[in-house]
């Protein structure tokens, strides 16, 4: 018996009559020759975790623009801290935890420089609109390895519906849309705090009453819950009380942080520039990179433009706009 098999015989024993099975995926769009050792759910997870879209995440804003601490989190640390969240909820759940998490690194793939202040505006400027999740779907199916990473059925619907109204076919893929949730709900308070912008006495008392007054607690209460609401039923839920305070929370964060004239000092800045570098691209593709220029022949300048600038780190996007616009000192 292949070390796969074997991995499939304890899935069958052991996971939960509603977990996703790996031998019962709905396949790929290309068919594979099955790994000896790997499920499709861990190959899946193994080329997301080489992509360069993964790489770069450590240069992408999770709230506050490229910033100079070290402890801030970025779409990198925050993509982690779901995966944990979320692998933490499948296990306990005996669900899939290899499609949880493969789920859960793919899932801001697709996310702009300069977090959400870049989707925003490249939702206002590109033909059809820019929504991150749907970026990250087209980042594992088109743009990674000129061609797409050739997922799986269940790791690509993870990861197109875990945001907005939309819901996943599987539970593993539904748990990723509340552990995205509770993490950045709870790491960007940690962060606005270490800012300088709030602080813990500020969060509503009655939010603290349910969730807990720091944040490991937090957490715990909220993983919990969703472990305890979801035992051995065909959904993945909070309980009423919790989520309400979640939800609670969350609007908190919207008035008083992401919302925040401190937090969106720069937001103005980054966006005009993100505006310059479309119309520039648009105007003169050879201004994109080779790869991008090639994108450009295939789909259309404005969709390469779109992708370019989605690709982006904070630091190229400066860097880039720097290059274009901004006179290098003399030096000679």
């Amino acid at each position: 018996m292949l070390v796969r098999e074997r991995t499939e015989e304890i899935e069958r024993m052991t996971l939960s009559p509603y977990a996703q099975l790996s031998e019962r995926t709905r396949g790929r769009a290309a068919p594979l020759a099955p790994c000896p050792i790997r499920t499709v759910y861990q190959r899946d997870r193994d080329r997301i975790l080489h992509t360069k879209a993964f790489r770069r995440l450590k240069h992408k804003t999770q709230v506050f623009l490229a910033p100079k601490g070290d402890h801030y989190r970025t779409r990198l640390t925050h993509t982690l801290e779901v995966s944990q969240i979320a692998r933490t909820i499948a296990r306990s759940l005996r669900l899939n935890e290899d499609l949880t998490e493969a789920i859960a690194l793919g899932h801001d793939l697709g996310h702009t420089p300069f977090g959400h202040s870049g989707e925003t505006v490249l939702n206002e400027i590109c033909p059809g609109g820019f929504r991150h999740y749907e970026q990250s779907l087209r980042v594992v199916d088109v743009l990674e390895r000129r061609g797409g990473l050739n997922l799986t059925f269940e790791v690509r619907d993870g990861i197109v519906n875990h945001a907005g109204d939309s819901e996943a076919a599987t539970l593993e893929g539904r748990i990723i849309k509340l552990a995205d949730r509770i993490a950045y709900i709870n790491h960007d308070i940690d962060d606005a705090e270490r800012a300088g912008i709030i602080e813990n006495g500020d969060i509503p008392a009655d939010c603290l009453a349910v969730l807990g007054d720091t944040h490991g607690v937090r957490i715990d209460t909220l993983i919990q819950d969703v472990i305890t609401a979801s035992m051995d039923q065909p959904q993945i839920r909070m309980s009423e009380p919790v989520y309400d305070a979640m939800m609670r929370l969350r609007d908190f964060m919207f008035a008083q942080v992401y919302q925040s004239p401190i937090a969106k000092r720069e937001e103005k800045k980054a966006q005009n520039m993100l505006r310059m570098l479309y119309e520039t691209f648009v105007k003169d593709p050879k201004k994109m990179s080779p790869e991008a220029q090639a994108m450009a022949e295939q789909w259309g300048v404005e969709r390469a433009a779109c992708d370019y600038i989605a690709g982006m780190t904070d630091t190229f996007a400066v860097h880039t706009f720097q290059t274009l616009y901004l006179p290098d000192s003399w030096n000679r």
